[in-house]
Protein backbone atom coordinates (compact mmCIF):
# COMPACT_ATOMS: atom_id res chain seq x y z
CA UNK A 1 0.00 0.00 0.00
CA UNK A 2 0.86 3.51 -0.16
CA UNK A 3 3.69 4.72 2.70
CA UNK A 4 2.34 7.66 4.85
CA UNK A 5 5.41 9.64 6.49
CA UNK A 6 3.80 11.63 9.97
CA UNK A 7 6.43 14.11 11.30
CA UNK A 8 5.99 15.44 14.59
CA UNK A 9 4.80 19.62 14.54
CA UNK A 10 3.25 21.46 17.58
CA UNK A 11 4.20 25.37 15.64
CA UNK A 12 3.07 27.29 12.89
CA UNK A 13 6.56 29.17 13.47
CA UNK A 14 7.44 29.92 9.75
CA UNK A 15 10.64 28.37 9.77
CA UNK A 16 9.82 25.20 11.34
CA UNK A 17 7.31 24.21 9.35
CA UNK A 18 9.62 24.87 6.51
CA UNK A 19 11.96 22.41 7.65
CA UNK A 20 8.94 19.64 8.48
CA UNK A 21 7.57 20.40 5.22
CA UNK A 22 10.94 19.75 3.37
CA UNK A 23 11.39 16.47 5.60
CA UNK A 24 8.05 15.16 4.63
CA UNK A 25 8.98 15.69 0.90
CA UNK A 26 12.07 14.49 1.43
CA UNK A 27 11.43 10.94 2.82
CA UNK A 28 9.82 10.41 -0.58
CA UNK A 29 13.28 11.55 -2.04
CA UNK A 30 12.26 14.97 -2.28
CA UNK A 31 10.14 17.25 -4.03
CA UNK A 32 12.14 17.00 -7.20
CA UNK A 33 10.54 13.56 -7.55
CA UNK A 34 6.85 15.26 -8.06
CA UNK A 35 7.21 18.22 -9.44
CA UNK A 36 9.86 19.70 -12.65
CA UNK A 37 11.01 23.09 -14.06
CA UNK A 38 8.61 24.72 -16.34
CA UNK A 39 5.69 23.01 -14.43
CA UNK A 40 3.02 24.70 -13.70
CA UNK A 41 1.58 23.71 -10.00
CA UNK A 42 -1.88 23.36 -8.39
CA UNK A 43 -1.91 24.20 -4.69
CA UNK A 44 -5.40 22.89 -3.68
CA UNK A 45 -5.84 24.50 -0.06
CA UNK A 46 -8.64 23.82 2.23
CA UNK A 47 -10.96 26.83 2.16
CA UNK A 48 -14.47 26.19 3.05
CA UNK A 49 -15.33 29.96 3.87
CA UNK A 50 -14.22 33.10 4.90
CA UNK A 51 -12.99 32.49 8.36
CA UNK A 52 -9.92 33.70 10.85
CA UNK A 53 -6.98 31.51 11.00
CA UNK A 54 -7.30 31.75 14.56
CA UNK A 55 -10.18 29.36 14.02
CA UNK A 56 -8.10 26.88 12.44
CA UNK A 57 -10.69 25.57 9.84
CA UNK A 58 -8.58 26.22 6.72
CA UNK A 59 -4.88 24.78 5.76
CA UNK A 60 -2.82 27.17 7.37
CA UNK A 61 -0.84 29.98 5.36
CA UNK A 62 2.21 28.39 7.01
CA UNK A 63 1.64 25.40 5.33
CA UNK A 64 0.88 26.89 1.82
CA UNK A 65 4.13 29.26 2.07
CA UNK A 66 6.20 26.13 2.84
CA UNK A 67 4.94 24.24 0.18
CA UNK A 68 5.02 27.53 -2.61
CA UNK A 69 8.59 27.59 -1.75
CA UNK A 70 9.64 24.16 -2.16
CA UNK A 71 7.78 24.10 -5.74
CA UNK A 72 9.32 27.50 -7.01
CA UNK A 73 12.97 25.83 -5.43
CA UNK A 74 12.40 23.49 -8.28
CA UNK A 75 11.86 26.24 -11.14
CA UNK A 76 8.25 25.60 -10.99
CA UNK A 77 5.32 28.16 -10.86
CA UNK A 78 2.77 27.11 -8.29
CA UNK A 79 -0.27 29.05 -7.89
CA UNK A 80 -3.29 28.87 -4.46
CA UNK A 81 -6.67 27.46 -5.70
CA UNK A 82 -9.98 26.41 -4.32
CA UNK A 83 -13.62 27.36 -4.27
CA UNK A 84 -15.56 27.77 -1.55
CA UNK A 85 -19.27 26.78 -1.14
CA UNK A 86 -20.86 29.93 -0.91
CA UNK A 87 -18.27 32.98 0.19
CA UNK A 88 -16.74 35.46 -2.34
CA UNK A 89 -13.32 33.91 -3.16
CA UNK A 90 -11.35 37.34 -2.86
CA UNK A 91 -12.60 38.22 0.58
CA UNK A 92 -12.09 34.40 1.96
CA UNK A 93 -8.68 34.02 0.76
CA UNK A 94 -7.80 37.01 2.09
CA UNK A 95 -8.92 36.08 5.58
CA UNK A 96 -7.87 32.84 5.16
CA UNK A 97 -3.91 33.81 5.26
CA UNK A 98 -3.11 32.71 1.42
CA UNK A 99 -3.73 36.28 -0.79
CA UNK A 100 -0.87 37.17 1.37
CA UNK A 101 1.25 34.10 0.66
CA UNK A 102 0.55 34.64 -2.58
CA UNK A 103 1.39 38.76 -2.64
CA UNK A 104 4.77 37.89 -0.42
CA UNK A 105 6.31 34.95 -3.35
CA UNK A 106 4.24 36.84 -6.37
CA UNK A 107 2.49 34.21 -7.00
CA UNK A 108 -1.18 33.91 -8.45
CA UNK A 109 -4.01 32.71 -5.94
CA UNK A 110 -7.47 32.10 -7.47
CA UNK A 111 -10.78 30.56 -7.95
CA UNK A 112 -11.54 27.51 -9.31
CA UNK A 113 -14.09 28.31 -11.99
CA UNK A 114 -14.99 26.80 -15.30
CA UNK A 115 -16.24 23.90 -14.72
CA UNK A 116 -15.26 20.90 -17.60
CA UNK A 117 -15.86 16.98 -17.59
CA UNK A 118 -13.14 14.89 -15.48
CA UNK A 119 -11.83 11.81 -17.46
CA UNK A 120 -13.54 9.34 -15.14
CA UNK A 121 -11.27 6.59 -14.21
CA UNK A 122 -11.57 2.79 -15.17
CA UNK A 123 -13.89 1.49 -12.38
CA UNK A 124 -15.38 4.70 -11.84
CA UNK A 125 -19.14 5.23 -10.74
CA UNK A 126 -19.87 8.61 -11.45
CA UNK A 127 -18.76 8.88 -14.96
CA UNK A 128 -19.94 12.43 -15.25
CA UNK A 129 -18.16 14.53 -12.87
CA UNK A 130 -17.00 18.40 -13.92
CA UNK A 131 -14.08 20.19 -12.10
CA UNK A 132 -12.45 23.39 -12.63
CA UNK A 133 -10.80 23.58 -16.13
CA UNK A 134 -7.66 25.05 -13.63
CA UNK A 135 -7.39 21.27 -12.18
CA UNK A 136 -7.13 19.39 -15.59
CA UNK A 137 -5.21 22.15 -16.97
CA UNK A 138 -2.60 22.39 -14.12
CA UNK A 139 0.52 19.80 -15.14
CA UNK A 140 0.53 19.09 -11.37
CA UNK A 141 -1.99 19.04 -8.13
CA UNK A 142 -0.53 19.08 -4.79
CA UNK A 143 -3.45 19.05 -2.64
CA UNK A 144 -2.61 20.98 1.15
CA UNK A 145 -5.72 19.46 3.26
CA UNK A 146 -6.70 20.17 6.83
CA UNK A 147 -6.95 17.47 9.60
CA UNK A 148 -11.11 18.00 11.22
CA UNK A 149 -13.89 16.04 11.85
CA UNK A 150 -17.01 16.49 9.28
CA UNK A 151 -20.70 16.25 10.21
CA UNK A 152 -21.85 14.45 6.88
CA UNK A 153 -18.63 13.02 6.08
CA UNK A 154 -17.69 11.77 9.67
CA UNK A 155 -13.85 13.06 8.73
CA UNK A 156 -12.53 15.39 5.71
CA UNK A 157 -8.36 15.18 5.26
CA UNK A 158 -7.08 13.96 1.84
CA UNK A 159 -9.35 12.70 -0.25
CA UNK A 160 -12.13 14.86 0.94
CA UNK A 161 -9.95 17.84 -0.02
CA UNK A 162 -10.60 17.38 -3.04
CA UNK A 163 -13.79 17.61 -3.69
CA UNK A 164 -13.50 21.74 -3.80
CA UNK A 165 -12.54 20.94 -7.21
CA UNK A 166 -15.68 21.45 -8.20
CA UNK A 167 -16.32 25.12 -8.60
CA UNK A 168 -18.80 27.09 -6.21
CA UNK A 169 -22.43 25.93 -6.53
CA UNK A 170 -22.08 22.63 -8.47
CA UNK A 171 -21.17 21.42 -4.87
CA UNK A 172 -24.37 21.99 -4.16
CA UNK A 173 -26.19 19.58 -6.62
CA UNK A 174 -23.89 16.59 -6.17
CA UNK A 175 -25.11 17.18 -2.05
CA UNK A 176 -28.47 17.21 -3.06
CA UNK A 177 -28.43 14.24 -5.43
CA UNK A 178 -26.43 11.69 -3.75
CA UNK A 179 -25.66 13.14 -0.35
CA UNK A 180 -28.58 11.68 1.80
CA UNK A 181 -26.10 8.14 1.34
CA UNK A 182 -23.14 9.04 2.75
CA UNK A 183 -21.27 6.11 0.91
CA UNK A 184 -22.66 6.71 -2.62
CA UNK A 185 -21.28 10.22 -1.92
CA UNK A 186 -17.99 8.79 -0.35
CA UNK A 187 -18.24 6.59 -3.72
CA UNK A 188 -18.10 10.27 -5.57
CA UNK A 189 -14.96 11.15 -3.42
CA UNK A 190 -12.84 8.04 -4.91
CA UNK A 191 -14.01 8.97 -8.43
CA UNK A 192 -12.94 13.04 -8.05
CA UNK A 193 -9.75 11.53 -6.33
CA UNK A 194 -8.58 8.99 -8.95
CA UNK A 195 -9.56 11.85 -11.51
CA UNK A 196 -7.90 14.63 -10.49
CA UNK A 197 -4.82 12.20 -9.63
CA UNK A 198 -3.09 14.35 -6.92
CA UNK A 199 0.81 13.87 -6.55
CA UNK A 200 1.44 14.32 -3.46
CA UNK A 201 -0.86 14.89 -0.36
CA UNK A 202 0.53 16.96 2.62
CA UNK A 203 -2.01 17.49 5.41
CA UNK A 204 -2.32 20.20 7.88
CA UNK A 205 -2.37 17.91 11.55
CA UNK A 206 -0.69 20.78 14.14
CA UNK A 207 -3.83 22.17 15.20
CA UNK A 208 -6.71 20.66 13.18
CA UNK A 209 -10.56 20.32 14.33
CA UNK A 210 -12.62 17.90 16.65
CA UNK A 211 -15.93 17.38 17.94
CA UNK A 212 -18.85 18.85 14.93
CA UNK A 213 -16.36 19.69 11.97
CA UNK A 214 -16.05 20.87 9.01
CA UNK A 215 -16.45 24.65 10.78
CA UNK A 216 -18.37 24.51 13.76
CA UNK A 217 -15.81 22.03 16.13
CA UNK A 218 -13.19 22.95 18.04
CA UNK A 219 -9.24 23.31 17.46
CA UNK A 220 -7.19 20.12 18.07
CA UNK A 221 -3.71 19.91 18.70
CA UNK A 222 -3.02 17.34 16.65
CA UNK A 223 0.60 18.09 16.45
CA UNK A 224 1.30 16.44 13.03
CA UNK A 225 1.93 16.93 9.37
CA UNK A 226 1.63 14.23 7.21
CA UNK A 227 2.80 13.09 3.86
CA UNK A 228 1.88 10.87 1.24
CA UNK A 229 1.10 9.95 -2.08
CA UNK A 230 -1.69 7.56 -1.85
CA UNK A 231 -4.28 9.82 0.42
CA UNK A 232 -6.58 7.24 0.73
CA UNK A 233 -4.24 5.23 3.16
CA UNK A 234 -3.21 8.54 5.13
CA UNK A 235 -7.01 8.89 5.24
CA UNK A 236 -7.88 5.45 6.89
CA UNK A 237 -4.61 5.10 9.02
CA UNK A 238 -5.58 8.55 10.30
CA UNK A 239 -9.14 7.69 11.21
CA UNK A 240 -8.01 4.71 13.14
CA UNK A 241 -5.35 6.91 14.91
CA UNK A 242 -8.50 9.36 15.95
CA UNK A 243 -9.90 6.41 17.88
CA UNK A 244 -12.65 6.38 15.23
CA UNK A 245 -14.05 2.42 13.72
CA UNK A 246 -13.13 2.39 10.20
CA UNK A 247 -16.71 0.73 9.89
CA UNK A 248 -18.10 4.00 10.55
CA UNK A 249 -15.90 6.13 7.97
CA UNK A 250 -18.47 6.28 4.71
CA UNK A 251 -14.92 6.72 2.61
CA UNK A 252 -13.71 3.47 4.00
CA UNK A 253 -16.93 1.49 3.32
CA UNK A 254 -17.04 2.91 -0.21
CA UNK A 255 -13.67 2.07 -0.70
CA UNK A 256 -14.32 -1.53 0.89
CA UNK A 257 -17.42 -2.12 -1.36
CA UNK A 258 -14.94 -1.78 -3.98
CA UNK A 259 -12.32 -4.18 -3.40
CA UNK A 260 -9.86 -1.45 -3.10
CA UNK A 261 -6.29 -2.64 -1.76
CA UNK A 262 -5.78 0.34 0.66
CA UNK A 263 -8.67 -0.99 2.87
CA UNK A 264 -6.21 -3.54 4.47
CA UNK A 265 -3.71 -1.68 6.37
CA UNK A 266 -0.35 -2.69 7.00
CA UNK A 267 1.77 -1.03 9.71
CA UNK A 268 4.63 -0.65 7.88
CA UNK A 269 3.04 1.92 6.06
CA UNK A 270 3.74 4.14 8.46
CA UNK A 271 6.53 6.42 9.18
CA UNK A 272 8.24 8.82 11.09
CA UNK A 273 7.80 10.22 14.72
CA UNK A 274 4.14 8.58 15.27
CA UNK A 275 3.92 4.75 15.46
CA UNK A 276 0.87 3.34 13.32
CA UNK A 277 -0.46 1.85 16.72
CA UNK A 278 -0.59 5.48 18.46
CA UNK A 279 -4.18 6.85 19.09
CA UNK A 280 -4.95 10.64 19.66
CA UNK A 281 -6.21 11.26 23.47
CA UNK A 282 -9.58 12.37 24.06
CA UNK A 283 -10.51 13.03 20.15
CA UNK A 284 -14.60 14.39 19.96
CA UNK A 285 -16.03 12.35 17.01
CA UNK A 286 -18.91 14.07 15.35
CA UNK A 287 -22.54 12.65 16.92
CA UNK A 288 -24.31 12.82 13.70
CA UNK A 289 -24.13 9.39 12.97
CA UNK A 290 -24.48 7.09 16.41
CA UNK A 291 -24.23 3.92 14.22
CA UNK A 292 -23.66 1.99 10.74
CA UNK A 293 -27.53 3.15 9.39
CA UNK A 294 -29.14 0.82 6.62
CA UNK A 295 -28.71 2.18 3.28
CA UNK A 296 -32.69 2.94 2.59
CA UNK A 297 -33.46 6.70 2.69
CA UNK A 298 -36.74 6.56 5.09
CA UNK A 299 -34.72 4.57 7.50
CA UNK A 300 -31.49 6.44 6.94
CA UNK A 301 -33.19 9.84 8.33
CA UNK A 302 -34.75 8.34 10.87
CA UNK A 303 -30.98 6.71 12.05
CA UNK A 304 -29.52 10.27 11.17
CA UNK A 305 -29.07 14.05 13.54
CA UNK A 306 -30.75 16.39 12.47
CA UNK A 307 -29.82 20.22 12.23
CA UNK A 308 -31.73 22.25 14.86
CA UNK A 309 -31.21 26.56 14.98
CA UNK A 310 -29.91 28.18 18.03
CA UNK A 311 -31.94 31.05 17.87
CA UNK A 312 -30.10 33.27 20.06
CA UNK A 313 -27.00 32.83 18.40
CA UNK A 314 -28.51 33.51 15.35
CA UNK A 315 -27.12 37.05 13.70
CA UNK A 316 -29.72 36.30 10.31
CA UNK A 317 -27.26 36.03 7.89
CA UNK A 318 -29.09 33.57 5.77
CA UNK A 319 -25.86 31.81 4.61
CA UNK A 320 -27.60 28.87 5.43
CA UNK A 321 -30.99 28.96 3.49
CA UNK A 322 -28.88 30.05 0.38
CA UNK A 323 -26.48 27.11 0.80
CA UNK A 324 -29.52 24.88 0.87
CA UNK A 325 -29.67 22.21 -1.86
CA UNK A 326 -33.08 20.74 -0.96
CA UNK A 327 -34.54 24.07 -0.26
CA UNK A 328 -35.63 22.47 3.19
CA UNK A 329 -35.52 25.69 5.16
CA UNK A 330 -37.02 29.34 5.37
CA UNK A 331 -34.76 31.85 7.51
CA UNK A 332 -37.60 34.84 8.52
CA UNK A 333 -36.23 37.35 11.43
CA UNK A 334 -33.60 34.93 12.88
CA UNK A 335 -35.61 32.36 12.98
CA UNK A 336 -35.11 28.68 10.33
CA UNK A 337 -37.76 26.84 9.84
CA UNK A 338 -36.82 23.17 8.64
CA UNK A 339 -38.92 20.92 6.54
CA UNK A 340 -36.70 17.56 8.07
CA UNK A 341 -39.15 15.70 5.16
CA UNK A 342 -36.92 17.69 2.34
CA UNK A 343 -33.33 17.82 4.45
CA UNK A 344 -31.07 15.53 3.27
CA UNK A 345 -28.69 15.82 5.93
CA UNK A 346 -25.67 17.18 3.96
CA UNK A 347 -25.56 19.42 6.86
CA UNK A 348 -24.43 22.76 4.60
CA UNK A 349 -26.45 24.69 6.47
CA UNK A 350 -24.16 23.94 9.68
CA UNK A 351 -20.97 24.20 7.54
CA UNK A 352 -21.71 27.40 6.68
CA UNK A 353 -22.97 29.30 9.89
CA UNK A 354 -20.46 31.57 10.63
CA UNK A 355 -21.45 31.66 14.58
CA UNK A 356 -22.15 28.26 15.22
CA UNK A 357 -26.22 28.73 15.26
CA UNK A 358 -26.84 25.66 14.09
CA UNK A 359 -25.91 22.43 15.98
CA UNK A 360 -26.85 18.46 15.57
CA UNK A 361 -29.79 16.79 17.63
CA UNK A 362 -29.47 12.91 17.73
CA UNK A 363 -31.93 11.21 16.00
CA UNK A 364 -34.94 9.84 18.57
CA UNK A 365 -34.87 5.94 16.95
CA UNK A 366 -30.78 6.27 17.84
CA UNK A 367 -31.26 7.16 21.47
CA UNK A 368 -33.95 4.63 21.66
CA UNK A 369 -31.55 1.85 20.28
CA UNK A 370 -28.25 2.72 22.46
CA UNK A 371 -30.45 2.57 25.17
CA UNK A 372 -30.74 -1.60 24.51
CA UNK A 373 -27.20 -1.87 23.88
Amino acid sequence: MGKVFIARQNSYEQSQIDSAVRRVFDSFGGISNFVKKGERVLLKVNLVSGHDISRRITTDPAIVKAAARLVLAEGATPFIADSPGIDSFTKAAEKAGFMQVARELGIECRELTDPVDLPPSDNAEFKHIQVSRQVIEADKVISLAKFKTHGQMYLTMGVKNLFGCIPGRLKAGWHYNVGLNRERFAGLLLDIYAGVKPCFTLLDGVIGMDGDGPTSGNPYEFGIIAGTQDALTMDFWLCRMLGAKLDDYPLYLAAKKRGMKQCTLDPADVEGDVPSDYVFPNVNLPKTRSMRLIPIPFIERLMTSRPVHIPELCIGCGRCAAVCAAGALRHENKHLYFDYGKCIRCYCCHEMCPVKAIKFQESWLVKLVNLWR
